[in-house]
Parts: structure tokens; sequence; C-alpha cells
């Protein structure tokens, strides 16, 4: 199953209400507001490598006051999860 993590920089003021609307996604599977260079980081879970680039470019780059994203994909089989 591929995954993304997908750090988000929002217009200022308006982080809270970005990571309500991506933690809304059902393909989000983890959100975090961080503190730094980017305001959110979300883990994104798809069926298939199409299907993720679809919910990163429609789903959240397109969220209003999502300045900018940096996506990271996972490389399958190289995921750990303590416990």
């Amino acid at each position: 199953m591929p995954s993304a993590i997908v750090l988000i920089n929002a217009e200022i003021g308006s982080e809270e209400e970005v990571f309500e609307e991506v933690s809304k996604i059902p393909e989000v599977s983890q959100a975090y507001i961080v503190y730094g260079v980017y305001d959110i980081i979300a883990k994104v879970d798809a069926k298939s490598m199409e299907e993720l680039k679809e919910i990163i470019a429609a789903k959240i780059r397109k969220l209003p006051k999502v300045r900018s994203t940096l996506t990271m994909i996972v490389v399958e089989g190289r995921e750990y999860r303590k416990g």
C-alpha cells in the first residue's frame, strides 16, 4: 500500500483550520500540527501510487489556505511501527 508523508505550509493564522480540513480526508491516517518550517505533517495511505498522487494534488494541495507542500513517498516494505 503506497504511503506518503506530506509537510504542509499554511497561511499565517490558519494552521488549525487547515489541520481540521486535512484530518477530514479519509486517506489521511495521521496528522500533526508542528513547530518549525512546516505547520502540519500528514501521513497519507492509498491503494495505488496513482491514487496517492491524486489525493495529494486534488485533496491536500487545493485546500484553501495551503501555501505549499513537500511530499516524501515512503519506500514500500520499509516502514517500522513500534508495538
